[in-house]
């Protein structure tokens, strides 16, 4: 049990949160000075970001740095994500790159596009490299593209623009909605200072938005962001290089992402279907929860959601590997650098925890059951690891849990996903009935997709059970749990229903 990787996407929310508000200088020769900001979480500095430009032989390098401390449960984890952008002077790109340290695991990511906007893309983890190429898309700009189209808007209040972002650390496109406030007095670390407010929304797909606002110079440099992660607030803050750089507060995260149940779910994992009702927190209006075959959502007109979570049983005699042609179900089966199923490690575990198994639903609980026995050092101190490195390291917590068992799934041929969301238990460190930031997996057998939690498995909890909602599911990617961050912490559990009946 954990926040799932919400440091890791806090570092990333807050590279790809920089980007609108790059504001620079008009363009001149040579480099300028780095720009440094310290990092704040609920007023608590737990990191730093360096911003730097650089333009030479007519090409704009923008490299932006994120790292970050959190203490989990007294034990610290630092994470570190760097994207580096290379364009023409005109806003045209060039190539790109971004580095993510998750504590037990650095991945490289770079790019070139030629000159008929073909990307050459290849990704560096664990010692294995992997290339491929894609369409630049249409419209979609990087740091100098974006801050080209903010010198065009300059400062006008009540000014309204859109841009496409490509986003290298979540390598995919943001669309930024952009709106110019008023002038405000700002405190930066006990400075007044008049600034401009600048609002930026970002959506993702299933994820809701995130608001970003930032308070910029005359000059169009940042001096001050805020952006809401988990029901937390973060905030960056231009200041001198050894204030950003120094020493940082020891933020404990567990307390601050649990929620208390309203009643004690004893033995939740026997329960037939467990409702939630969830009210929306204090001046928020909606809340984004996914819908599957083990959980249903239905929303209430004050704007609370009842959801039902009821496990679903696996069809029998349904054979692997999947033979279908849905496209989204094929994507589960997909190799990439957090689960790697088609490394030869991965897939020798995977036939050895199922045997002579053929048919699928039993294969899943088998490779269930064999990831619980593995993973022998059940701890916080992995960042965040990749199923290649938890099946070398056999250490971790529940997202190490969860991406070995998705990666097995699909290196058989089993579709699987690796799921976000809250789970309870009855005792966390000092925490009692509640429910905590928790990964675990989905694989689909059959026309169905059931759940597995190795990790509440290897515990003596029964594995996955009523005790889940889940908030977000994909391929163990950044951009997949977008909407952990923009739910988690924007609502309260009201309400419980347990129905055990037969």
């Amino acid at each position: 049990m954990r926040r799932i990787r919400c440091l890791l996407v806090v570092c990333v929310v807050l590279v790809a949160g920089i980007e609108p508000a790059m504001l620079a200088e008009e363009i001149g020769s040579g480099a300028a000075q780095p720009e440094y900001f310290a990092v704040f979480l609920e007023g608590e500095k737990v990191g730093h970001s360096i911003q730097n430009r650089q333009v030479a032989d007519g090409k704009v390098t923008t490299t932006v740095e994120v790292a970050i401390t959190i203490s989990r449960m007294n034990i610290p984890v630092t994470i570190t994500v760097s994207e580096t952008c290379v364009e023409t002077t005109d806003g045209k790109p060039i190539a790109f790159e971004c580095i993510q340290n998750l504590g037990a695991l650095t991945s490289k990511v770079s790019g070139r596009v030629d000159e008929k906007g073909v990307v050459n893309l290849t990704t560096r983890s664990m010692g294995a490299q992997d290339s491929r190429t894609f369409q630049w898309p249409s419209g979609a700009v990087m740091a100098e593209g974006l801050r080209l189209l903010q010198l065009d808007k300059r400062l006008r209040q009540g000014s309204k623009y859109s841009a496409k972002i490509f986003d290298a650390s979540l390598m995919q496109v943001i669309e930024a909605h952009i709106e110019v406030g008023p002038k405000q007095q700002v405190d930066l670390l006990g400075r007044i200072v008049t600034l401009t407010e600048v609002t930026t929304i970002v959506n993702l797909p299933g994820a809701g938005a995130l608001v970003t606002k930032s308070y910029v110079d005359d000059d169009l440099r940042p001096q001050k962001t805020i952006m809401p992660i988990a029901g937390m607030q973060i905030e960056m803050v231009a200041c001198v290089k050894e204030f950003a750089l120094g020493q940082n507060d020891v933020f404990e995260l567990v307390d601050r992402v649990f929620l208390p149940s309203p009643q004690p779910l004893d033995d939740v994992a026997s329960a037939r279907s467990v409702a939630y009702l969830l009210k929306p927190a204090d001046g928020m209006d909606s809340l984004s929860v996914p819908v599957g075959d083990n959980q249903k959502v239905r929303k209430l007109k004050n704007g609370s959601l009842v959801v039902v979570v009821e496990p679903v049983a696996a069809p029998k005699g349904v054979r692997f590997p999947y033979k279908g042609k849905d496209e989204a179900i094929l994507e589960a089966m997909n190799p990439n650098q957090y689960l790697q199923s088609n490394h030869e490690q991965i897939i020798a575990l995977a036939r050895r925890a199922v045997g002579r198994t053929k048919d699928t639903g039993e294969a899943a609980r088998k490779i269930e059951a064999f990831v619980a026995d593995y993973i022998q050092s059940k701890n916080l101190s992995v960042g965040y690891a990749s199923a290649t490195e938890v099946a070398e390291s056999r250490q971790g917590d529940c997202s190490e849990f969860a991406v070995l068992t998705a990666a097995m799934c699909r290196a058989i041929g089993i579709p699987a996903q690796v799921v976000a969301g809250v789970a309870y238990v009855e005792q966390w460190g000092n925490l009692q009935n509640c429910l905590g930031p928790h990964a675990w997996v989905q694989a689909y057998v059959g026309d169905k997709w059931i759940g597995l939690d190795a990790a509440f498995k290897s515990t003596g909890r029964g594995g996955y059970g009523p005790g889940h909602i889940a908030l977000a599911a994909g391929n163990g990617e950044p951009a997949d749990f977008f909407n952990l961050v923009t739910t988690l912490g924007r609502f309260k559990i009201e309400k419980v229903i347990v129905n055990r009946a037969e």
